[in-house]
Protein backbone atom coordinates (compact mmCIF):
# COMPACT_ATOMS: atom_id res chain seq x y z
CA UNK A 1 0.00 0.00 0.00
CA UNK A 2 1.21 3.49 -0.86
CA UNK A 3 2.11 5.26 2.41
CA UNK A 4 0.35 8.38 1.13
CA UNK A 5 -2.92 6.51 0.57
CA UNK A 6 -5.62 6.64 3.20
CA UNK A 7 -6.55 3.44 5.04
CA UNK A 8 -8.97 1.41 2.93
CA UNK A 9 -11.03 -1.75 3.15
CA UNK A 10 -8.89 -4.87 3.59
CA UNK A 11 -5.69 -3.17 4.74
CA UNK A 12 -4.11 -4.03 8.09
CA UNK A 13 -4.03 -0.34 8.98
CA UNK A 14 -7.80 -0.07 8.47
CA UNK A 15 -8.38 -3.22 10.58
CA UNK A 16 -6.32 -1.79 13.44
CA UNK A 17 -8.10 1.57 13.18
CA UNK A 18 -11.53 -0.13 13.31
CA UNK A 19 -10.56 -2.37 16.25
CA UNK A 20 -8.95 0.38 18.34
CA UNK A 21 -11.55 3.04 17.59
CA UNK A 22 -14.16 0.49 18.69
CA UNK A 23 -12.23 -0.15 21.93
CA UNK A 24 -11.94 3.58 22.59
CA UNK A 25 -15.72 4.00 22.35
CA UNK A 26 -16.18 0.91 24.52
CA UNK A 27 -13.98 2.34 27.28
CA UNK A 28 -15.33 5.91 27.20
CA UNK A 29 -18.99 4.96 27.45
CA UNK A 30 -18.55 2.11 29.93
CA UNK A 31 -17.04 4.72 32.28
CA UNK A 32 -19.15 7.73 31.40
CA UNK A 33 -22.50 6.19 32.37
CA UNK A 34 -21.17 3.79 35.00
CA UNK A 35 -23.51 5.05 37.73
CA UNK A 36 -26.67 5.33 35.60
CA UNK A 37 -28.20 1.92 36.48
CA UNK A 38 -27.22 2.37 40.14
CA UNK A 39 -29.07 5.68 40.66
CA UNK A 40 -31.84 4.15 42.85
CA UNK A 41 -29.13 2.37 44.88
CA UNK A 42 -27.21 5.64 45.23
CA UNK A 43 -30.34 7.57 46.20
CA UNK A 44 -30.95 5.10 49.01
CA UNK A 45 -27.29 4.89 50.09
CA UNK A 46 -26.72 8.65 50.27
CA UNK A 47 -30.33 9.42 51.27
CA UNK A 48 -30.84 12.04 48.55
CA UNK A 49 -33.43 12.75 45.81
CA UNK A 50 -33.67 11.33 42.29
CA UNK A 51 -32.43 14.60 40.79
CA UNK A 52 -29.48 14.76 43.19
CA UNK A 53 -28.25 11.23 42.37
CA UNK A 54 -28.51 12.00 38.65
CA UNK A 55 -25.54 14.34 39.21
CA UNK A 56 -23.37 11.21 39.39
CA UNK A 57 -24.10 10.80 35.68
CA UNK A 58 -24.37 14.48 34.76
CA UNK A 59 -21.05 15.32 36.44
CA UNK A 60 -19.17 13.24 33.88
CA UNK A 61 -21.10 14.70 30.96
CA UNK A 62 -20.59 18.26 32.31
CA UNK A 63 -16.86 17.46 32.50
CA UNK A 64 -17.06 16.15 28.94
CA UNK A 65 -18.65 19.38 27.75
CA UNK A 66 -16.01 21.51 29.52
CA UNK A 67 -13.22 19.32 28.16
CA UNK A 68 -14.57 19.57 24.65
CA UNK A 69 -14.67 23.35 24.92
CA UNK A 70 -10.99 23.25 25.95
CA UNK A 71 -10.02 20.76 23.24
CA UNK A 72 -11.89 22.73 20.60
CA UNK A 73 -8.93 25.13 20.95
CA UNK A 74 -6.12 22.78 21.92
CA UNK A 75 -6.80 19.42 20.22
CA UNK A 76 -4.72 20.22 17.14
CA UNK A 77 -1.69 20.97 19.35
CA UNK A 78 -1.35 17.31 20.32
CA UNK A 79 -0.75 14.03 18.52
CA UNK A 80 -4.13 12.42 17.79
CA UNK A 81 -2.99 9.05 19.14
CA UNK A 82 -1.14 10.61 22.09
CA UNK A 83 -4.16 12.59 23.22
CA UNK A 84 -6.55 9.64 22.89
CA UNK A 85 -4.18 7.29 24.73
CA UNK A 86 -3.72 9.78 27.58
CA UNK A 87 -7.49 10.22 27.84
CA UNK A 88 -8.22 6.48 27.96
CA UNK A 89 -5.53 5.63 30.54
CA UNK A 90 -6.06 8.61 32.87
CA UNK A 91 -9.84 8.23 32.90
CA UNK A 92 -9.47 4.52 33.75
CA UNK A 93 -7.22 5.42 36.69
CA UNK A 94 -9.79 7.97 37.94
CA UNK A 95 -12.51 5.31 37.73
CA UNK A 96 -10.36 2.96 39.81
CA UNK A 97 -9.71 5.73 42.36
CA UNK A 98 -13.50 6.26 42.63
CA UNK A 99 -13.71 2.86 44.28
CA UNK A 100 -12.44 4.32 47.56
CA UNK A 101 -14.38 7.61 47.61
CA UNK A 102 -17.02 7.69 50.41
CA UNK A 103 -18.58 11.11 49.73
CA UNK A 104 -21.25 11.85 47.09
CA UNK A 105 -19.94 15.39 46.53
CA UNK A 106 -16.37 14.13 46.03
CA UNK A 107 -17.60 11.42 43.64
CA UNK A 108 -19.38 14.13 41.64
CA UNK A 109 -16.18 16.23 41.57
CA UNK A 110 -14.13 13.25 40.34
CA UNK A 111 -16.83 12.62 37.74
CA UNK A 112 -16.36 16.14 36.36
CA UNK A 113 -12.58 15.66 36.18
CA UNK A 114 -12.94 12.23 34.58
CA UNK A 115 -15.34 13.61 31.99
CA UNK A 116 -12.85 16.38 31.22
CA UNK A 117 -9.90 14.05 30.57
CA UNK A 118 -11.88 11.44 28.62
CA UNK A 119 -13.24 14.17 26.33
CA UNK A 120 -9.90 14.04 24.51
CA UNK A 121 -11.13 10.91 22.73
CA UNK A 122 -14.40 12.43 21.51
CA UNK A 123 -12.65 15.69 20.57
CA UNK A 124 -10.47 14.08 17.90
CA UNK A 125 -11.84 10.61 17.06
CA UNK A 126 -14.10 11.73 14.21
CA UNK A 127 -11.46 14.15 12.95
CA UNK A 128 -8.88 11.31 12.93
CA UNK A 129 -11.22 9.04 10.97
CA UNK A 130 -12.04 11.65 8.33
CA UNK A 131 -8.30 12.42 7.96
CA UNK A 132 -6.93 8.88 7.88
CA UNK A 133 -9.67 6.70 6.36
CA UNK A 134 -10.66 6.49 2.69
CA UNK A 135 -13.90 8.28 1.82
CA UNK A 136 -15.33 5.00 0.51
CA UNK A 137 -15.29 3.43 3.99
CA UNK A 138 -15.58 6.48 6.26
CA UNK A 139 -19.20 5.59 7.09
CA UNK A 140 -18.11 2.11 8.17
CA UNK A 141 -15.31 3.51 10.35
CA UNK A 142 -17.57 6.08 12.06
CA UNK A 143 -20.22 3.41 12.60
CA UNK A 144 -17.59 1.19 14.24
CA UNK A 145 -16.65 3.99 16.65
CA UNK A 146 -20.26 4.71 17.54
CA UNK A 147 -20.96 0.96 17.89
CA UNK A 148 -18.17 0.89 20.47
CA UNK A 149 -19.91 3.76 22.25
CA UNK A 150 -23.17 1.81 22.18
CA UNK A 151 -21.80 -1.54 23.34
CA UNK A 152 -19.65 0.19 25.96
CA UNK A 153 -22.70 1.96 27.32
CA UNK A 154 -24.72 -1.26 27.36
CA UNK A 155 -22.09 -3.60 28.80
CA UNK A 156 -20.97 -1.04 31.38
CA UNK A 157 -24.51 -0.55 32.65
CA UNK A 158 -25.37 -4.26 32.76
CA UNK A 159 -22.05 -5.28 34.32
CA UNK A 160 -22.25 -2.45 36.88
CA UNK A 161 -25.79 -3.41 37.89
CA UNK A 162 -25.07 -7.12 38.28
CA UNK A 163 -21.75 -6.60 40.09
CA UNK A 164 -23.22 -3.94 42.36
CA UNK A 165 -26.08 -6.25 43.28
CA UNK A 166 -23.74 -9.17 44.03
CA UNK A 167 -20.58 -7.54 45.38
CA UNK A 168 -21.43 -3.89 46.10
CA UNK A 169 -21.08 -0.75 43.99
CA UNK A 170 -17.40 -0.21 44.85
CA UNK A 171 -16.36 -3.54 43.33
CA UNK A 172 -18.48 -2.79 40.27
CA UNK A 173 -16.59 0.49 39.79
CA UNK A 174 -13.24 -1.26 40.30
CA UNK A 175 -13.90 -3.96 37.69
CA UNK A 176 -14.96 -1.45 35.03
CA UNK A 177 -11.94 0.73 35.84
CA UNK A 178 -9.54 -2.21 35.38
CA UNK A 179 -11.30 -3.28 32.16
CA UNK A 180 -10.94 0.28 30.81
CA UNK A 181 -7.26 0.39 31.73
CA UNK A 182 -6.65 -2.83 29.74
CA UNK A 183 -8.50 -1.37 26.73
CA UNK A 184 -6.34 1.78 27.00
CA UNK A 185 -3.17 -0.34 26.95
CA UNK A 186 -4.34 -2.23 23.85
CA UNK A 187 -5.18 1.08 22.15
CA UNK A 188 -1.70 2.48 22.93
CA UNK A 189 -0.06 -0.64 21.47
CA UNK A 190 -2.07 -1.08 18.25
CA UNK A 191 -3.64 2.22 17.18
CA UNK A 192 -1.87 3.64 14.07
CA UNK A 193 -0.24 7.06 14.29
CA UNK A 194 -1.63 9.79 12.04
CA UNK A 195 -0.21 10.07 8.50
CA UNK A 196 -2.22 13.07 7.39
CA UNK A 197 -2.03 15.24 10.51
CA UNK A 198 0.84 16.82 12.40
CA UNK A 199 0.44 18.66 15.73
CA UNK A 200 0.57 22.40 15.23
CA UNK A 201 0.75 25.43 17.46
CA UNK A 202 -2.70 26.70 18.28
CA UNK A 203 -3.74 29.74 16.29
CA UNK A 204 -6.38 31.10 18.66
CA UNK A 205 -7.57 33.73 16.22
CA UNK A 206 -8.14 31.05 13.56
CA UNK A 207 -9.86 28.74 16.07
CA UNK A 208 -12.25 31.44 17.20
CA UNK A 209 -12.97 32.29 13.56
CA UNK A 210 -13.65 28.60 12.75
CA UNK A 211 -15.86 28.13 15.80
CA UNK A 212 -17.77 31.31 15.05
CA UNK A 213 -18.32 30.07 11.49
CA UNK A 214 -19.76 26.75 12.70
CA UNK A 215 -21.90 28.39 15.40
CA UNK A 216 -23.50 30.91 13.04
CA UNK A 217 -23.73 28.53 10.08
CA UNK A 218 -27.46 27.55 10.03
CA UNK A 219 -26.78 24.04 8.73
CA UNK A 220 -24.24 23.20 11.45
CA UNK A 221 -26.11 25.00 14.24
CA UNK A 222 -29.24 22.96 13.52
CA UNK A 223 -27.18 19.74 13.67
CA UNK A 224 -25.71 20.84 17.00
CA UNK A 225 -29.14 21.59 18.47
CA UNK A 226 -30.49 18.26 17.19
CA UNK A 227 -27.59 16.50 18.95
CA UNK A 228 -28.35 18.30 22.24
CA UNK A 229 -32.06 17.51 22.11
CA UNK A 230 -31.95 13.85 21.10
CA UNK A 231 -29.10 13.06 23.52
CA UNK A 232 -30.84 14.85 26.38
CA UNK A 233 -34.02 12.89 25.73
CA UNK A 234 -32.15 9.59 25.42
CA UNK A 235 -30.21 10.03 28.68
CA UNK A 236 -33.38 11.12 30.48
CA UNK A 237 -35.16 7.89 29.55
CA UNK A 238 -32.30 5.63 30.61
CA UNK A 239 -31.61 7.65 33.79
CA UNK A 240 -35.12 7.26 35.16
CA UNK A 241 -36.64 4.18 33.52
CA UNK A 242 -35.29 2.09 36.42
CA UNK A 243 -37.46 4.06 38.86
CA UNK A 244 -40.49 3.52 36.61
CA UNK A 245 -39.95 -0.23 36.32
CA UNK A 246 -39.39 -0.68 40.06
CA UNK A 247 -42.74 1.01 40.78
CA UNK A 248 -46.32 -0.12 40.12
CA UNK A 249 -47.66 -1.56 37.84
CA UNK A 250 -44.38 -3.30 36.88
CA UNK A 251 -42.63 -3.90 40.23
CA UNK A 252 -39.60 -5.53 38.60
CA UNK A 253 -36.53 -6.61 40.57
CA UNK A 254 -33.25 -4.71 40.25
CA UNK A 255 -31.60 -7.77 38.66
CA UNK A 256 -34.26 -8.07 35.94
CA UNK A 257 -34.17 -4.32 35.26
CA UNK A 258 -30.40 -4.59 34.59
CA UNK A 259 -31.15 -6.54 31.43
CA UNK A 260 -33.33 -3.71 30.11
CA UNK A 261 -29.98 -2.21 29.06
CA UNK A 262 -29.69 -5.04 26.52
CA UNK A 263 -31.90 -2.72 24.48
CA UNK A 264 -28.61 -1.03 23.60
CA UNK A 265 -28.11 -3.87 21.13
CA UNK A 266 -30.76 -2.15 19.03
CA UNK A 267 -28.54 0.93 19.15
CA UNK A 268 -25.74 -1.08 17.52
CA UNK A 269 -28.18 -2.10 14.77
CA UNK A 270 -29.24 1.54 14.37
CA UNK A 271 -25.63 2.66 13.94
CA UNK A 272 -24.80 -0.14 11.49
CA UNK A 273 -28.01 0.38 9.49
CA UNK A 274 -27.23 4.06 9.00
CA UNK A 275 -23.68 3.18 7.90
CA UNK A 276 -25.15 1.11 5.07
CA UNK A 277 -28.11 3.32 4.15
CA UNK A 278 -25.97 6.47 3.94
CA UNK A 279 -24.42 5.14 0.73
CA UNK A 280 -27.83 5.08 -1.01
CA UNK A 281 -30.17 7.53 0.74
CA UNK A 282 -29.67 11.29 1.33
CA UNK A 283 -28.25 11.92 4.77
CA UNK A 284 -30.95 14.31 5.95
CA UNK A 285 -33.71 11.93 4.85
CA UNK A 286 -32.20 9.28 7.13
CA UNK A 287 -31.89 11.83 9.94
CA UNK A 288 -35.54 12.91 9.70
CA UNK A 289 -36.76 9.31 9.50
CA UNK A 290 -34.68 8.36 12.55
CA UNK A 291 -36.01 11.23 14.66
CA UNK A 292 -39.60 10.50 13.63
CA UNK A 293 -39.12 6.86 14.62
CA UNK A 294 -37.61 8.01 17.94
CA UNK A 295 -40.77 10.04 18.55
CA UNK A 296 -42.96 6.96 18.08
CA UNK A 297 -40.75 4.97 20.46
CA UNK A 298 -41.00 7.71 23.12
CA UNK A 299 -44.81 7.72 22.90
CA UNK A 300 -44.90 3.94 23.46
CA UNK A 301 -43.08 4.46 26.79
CA UNK A 302 -46.39 5.81 28.13
CA UNK A 303 -47.84 2.29 28.02
CA UNK A 304 -48.48 0.30 31.22
CA UNK A 305 -48.10 -2.91 29.25
CA UNK A 306 -44.54 -4.15 29.83
CA UNK A 307 -44.20 -5.72 26.36
CA UNK A 308 -45.34 -2.57 24.58
CA UNK A 309 -42.99 -0.49 26.74
CA UNK A 310 -40.01 -2.76 25.95
CA UNK A 311 -40.84 -2.66 22.23
CA UNK A 312 -41.04 1.14 22.45
CA UNK A 313 -37.70 1.27 24.24
CA UNK A 314 -36.08 -0.88 21.54
CA UNK A 315 -37.46 1.35 18.77
CA UNK A 316 -36.49 4.48 20.70
CA UNK A 317 -32.91 3.21 21.22
CA UNK A 318 -32.48 2.06 17.61
CA UNK A 319 -33.73 5.42 16.37
CA UNK A 320 -31.61 7.54 18.70
CA UNK A 321 -28.37 5.88 17.65
CA UNK A 322 -29.35 6.10 14.00
CA UNK A 323 -30.08 9.84 14.38
CA UNK A 324 -26.89 10.49 16.36
CA UNK A 325 -24.73 8.53 13.90
CA UNK A 326 -26.18 10.43 10.96
CA UNK A 327 -25.96 13.88 12.58
CA UNK A 328 -22.34 13.39 13.72
CA UNK A 329 -21.33 12.08 10.29
CA UNK A 330 -23.02 15.05 8.58
CA UNK A 331 -21.19 17.49 10.86
CA UNK A 332 -17.79 15.81 10.37
CA UNK A 333 -18.09 15.62 6.58
CA UNK A 334 -19.46 19.16 6.15
CA UNK A 335 -16.36 20.74 7.71
CA UNK A 336 -13.67 20.91 5.05
CA UNK A 337 -11.30 22.72 7.43
CA UNK A 338 -11.32 22.92 11.21
CA UNK A 339 -12.68 19.39 11.57
CA UNK A 340 -11.62 19.07 15.20
CA UNK A 341 -13.40 22.37 15.97
CA UNK A 342 -16.54 21.26 14.17
CA UNK A 343 -16.70 17.87 15.87
CA UNK A 344 -15.75 19.28 19.29
CA UNK A 345 -18.65 21.71 19.11
CA UNK A 346 -20.93 18.82 18.10
CA UNK A 347 -19.90 16.84 21.20
CA UNK A 348 -20.10 20.00 23.32
CA UNK A 349 -23.79 20.43 22.46
CA UNK A 350 -24.33 16.67 22.75
CA UNK A 351 -23.05 16.51 26.32
CA UNK A 352 -24.59 19.78 27.45
CA UNK A 353 -27.90 18.33 26.26
CA UNK A 354 -27.18 15.18 28.25
CA UNK A 355 -26.26 17.16 31.38
CA UNK A 356 -29.02 19.76 31.34
CA UNK A 357 -31.95 17.61 30.23
CA UNK A 358 -30.60 14.50 31.97
CA UNK A 359 -30.71 16.17 35.40
CA UNK A 360 -33.52 18.66 34.79
CA UNK A 361 -36.01 15.99 33.77
CA UNK A 362 -35.24 14.12 37.02
CA UNK A 363 -36.62 17.02 39.05
CA UNK A 364 -39.59 17.15 36.64
CA UNK A 365 -40.31 13.46 37.24
CA UNK A 366 -39.91 13.88 41.01
CA UNK A 367 -42.40 16.78 41.07
CA UNK A 368 -44.99 15.44 38.64
CA UNK A 369 -45.52 12.07 36.96
CA UNK A 370 -44.11 9.71 34.35
CA UNK A 371 -46.69 10.91 31.81
CA UNK A 372 -45.68 14.57 32.26
CA UNK A 373 -42.02 13.51 32.02
CA UNK A 374 -42.62 11.67 28.71
CA UNK A 375 -44.74 14.55 27.36
CA UNK A 376 -41.80 16.94 27.89
CA UNK A 377 -39.45 14.51 26.11
CA UNK A 378 -41.88 14.17 23.18
CA UNK A 379 -41.93 17.97 22.78
CA UNK A 380 -38.12 17.96 22.71
CA UNK A 381 -38.04 15.26 19.99
CA UNK A 382 -40.61 17.20 17.92
CA UNK A 383 -38.33 20.26 18.15
CA UNK A 384 -35.42 18.14 16.86
CA UNK A 385 -37.60 16.89 13.99
CA UNK A 386 -38.51 20.45 13.00
CA UNK A 387 -34.81 21.39 12.98
CA UNK A 388 -33.98 18.38 10.78
CA UNK A 389 -36.81 19.28 8.40
CA UNK A 390 -35.31 22.77 8.03
CA UNK A 391 -31.91 21.25 7.24
CA UNK A 392 -32.82 19.75 3.89
CA UNK A 393 -29.53 20.58 2.22
CA UNK A 394 -26.28 22.39 3.12
CA UNK A 395 -26.86 25.44 0.94
CA UNK A 396 -24.58 27.58 3.06
CA UNK A 397 -21.08 28.12 1.78
CA UNK A 398 -18.72 25.56 3.29
CA UNK A 399 -15.69 26.69 5.23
Amino acid sequence: MNPLEKADQGSQRFRYIKLCIFFSGLSVFAQLYLFQPMLPMAAEHFNVSVGDTSLLVSSSTIGMALGLLFFAFKADSYSRKGLMTFSLVSSALLTIISTWIPSLSLLIAIGIFKGFVVSGVSAVALAYLTEEVSAAVIGTAISMYLSGNTIGGMSGRILATILAGEFGWRNAVLVIGIESLILGAIFWKLFPESKFFNPQKTDYHLKVKQMKFFLINPYMLRLYLIAALVMGVFVSVYNYLTFRLEAQPFSLSHFIIAFIFLMYIFGVFGTMTVGRLSKRIPANTILKGSILSMLVGALLLLSENLYILIFGLGLFTFSFFAAHTMASQMAALYAKRGKSSATSIYWLFYYFGSSILGSGTGYLLHSYSWNVFIAFLVISVVAALLLATANTSPKDKKN
